[in-house]
């Protein structure tokens, strides 16, 4: 008897695996093997950013008051009395009428009240000339301008790019705590899969689905394992995906989820004891995703049609991904667009299409980016959104205002 399974609202079905209580953990990493990782703790100034005042420029360290009456006719003339550079302290306090030699990043002498650029006096050793009134506070890098000590620079989640490696190596951090990456299994099912440097052969297709996880888990933070393929035997696939969950943290299978009769993936989940979450979704495609639980680890079992399979990791497997890395932005971002091209077919069930964007005169317009069918796999090469067009309509014309999902990254820091 073929089961009758109730389709859930997608919102309702994301909901439902965002509350689950997965969360990952952290360990600590090389900073210079901290690329690409996210923050496990807020970053928080230890000391003040610059730690004393301090010259931007080569120059001289004067007091500004020195200056009062200097004009192109009348120049001050000032005695040179030390030098300093980068690393160095000046031994001397500066009084009335002296100037101190100072290079970048060197610290303001005592006594000095601003700092004049090399190319804005004319110099006779010992003296320099200065023809212009300077002002107190000029050319001065204050202590804890750039950071307060006990400030939080970066909170936890953030992605690690140069800059903030920069911030990282400025506070010391020799080595960086950070979120252990979500470890994914991916097993595929079905007999009729080769690998991609098989031959083709009659009745066969080469298996997409899992080199397209793996790219998905990657760009999400995660640290995928592929197992291979199940077999088509109940037992074996059983003891299979037990295994592999003794070794992950959440276990995708692409295919395997339908009422066919060598889909074993649902009584997998009911020998194992698992509880399952939902499977069905109203949502095309992939409204045959499957998420489950069991002993703190996630099963999802996605559509093996690519399309569906795509869409469903984006909508579920990659936001509690991505909130196991404290990423305080897990969504995929959400905007308007034009539509521009009619979908007249009414649909009861919400359609995630696979599109490509382009701006034109400062709007964005949307278009599919080919076969809008749940086994297409050419749409998924170009696509960088996807069109949400909602279930109960009448269908959608071109010219109309939807709603997309954008598929690449952001210029979020937790993206």
């Amino acid at each position: 008897m073929v089961e009758r399974r109730k389709p859930l609202p997608v919102q309702d079905a994301i909901e439902k695996v965002m509350a689950l209580s997965y969360e990952s953990q952290i360990e600590t990493v090389p900073l210079s093997e901290s690329d690409a990782r996210h923050l496990g703790v807020d970053l928080k100034a230890d000391h003040d950013v610059p730690p004393f005042d301090r010259s931007p420029y080569d120059g001289f360290a004067i007091r500004a008051e020195d200056t009062n009456e200097a004009s192109q006719e009348n120049p001050v003339r000032l005695k040179v009395v030390e030098e300093i550079g980068a690393g160095t302290v000046a031994k001397k306090t500066l009084n009335r009428g002296e100037a101190i030699r100072i290079m970048t990043g060197a610290p303001i002498p005592n006594g000095a009240t601003a700092v004049i650029m090399f190319e804005l006096v004319r110099e006779d050793a010992p003296y320099i000339y200065i023809k212009r009134n300077v002002n107190k506070g000029d050319n001065i890098s204050k202590q804890g301008e750039d950071a307060s000590k006990g400030e939080v620079l970066l909170e936890r989640g953030t992605v690690i790019s140069p800059g903030v490696k920069a911030l990282l190596a400025t506070f010391g951090y020799a080595d960086v705590p950070v979120v252990k990456k979500p470890e994914v299994g991916i097993y595929a099912t079905g007999t009729e899969l080769l690998d991609p440097n098989e031959a083709l052969q009659p009745g066969k297709i080469r298996n997409s689905n899992a080199p397209m996880v793996e790219g998905q888990i990657k760009a999400a933070g995660g640290l995928p394992t592929y197992f291979g393929v199940l077999e088509d035997d109940f037992e074996k696939c059983f003891s299979s995906v037990k295994r592999a969950l003794e070794e992950v943290d959440i276990l995708i299978t692409t295919g395997g989820v339908s009422v066919g009769d060598y889909d074993y993936l649902p009584a997998i989940y009911e020998k194992l004891g698992a509880t399952v979450l939902f499977n069905k979704v109203g949502m095309r495609p992939g409204s045959v995703t499957t998420v489950a639980e069991w002993n703190g680890k996630i099963l999802f079992g996605l559509s093996g049609n690519p399309s569906a399979c795509f869409v469903g990791f984006e909508l579920f497997v990659r936001p509690i991904l991505k909130r196991a890395l404290l990423s305080n932005t897990p969504y995929r971002l959400r905007s308007k667009a034009v539509l521009q091209k009619d979908f007249p077919k009414p649909n009861p069930f919400t359609r995630f299409v696979r599109s490509k964007t382009e701006e034109v005169e400062g709007t964005v317009h949307v278009k599919p980016t080919g076969l809008d069918k749940s086994g297409s796999v050419t749409s998924l090469a170009e696509a960088n959104a996807l069109t949400v067009l909602p279930g109960g309509t009448r269908g959608f014309k071109a010219g109309d205002v939807v709603e997309i999902l954008h598929l690449r990254e952001g210029g979020s820091s937790h993206s």
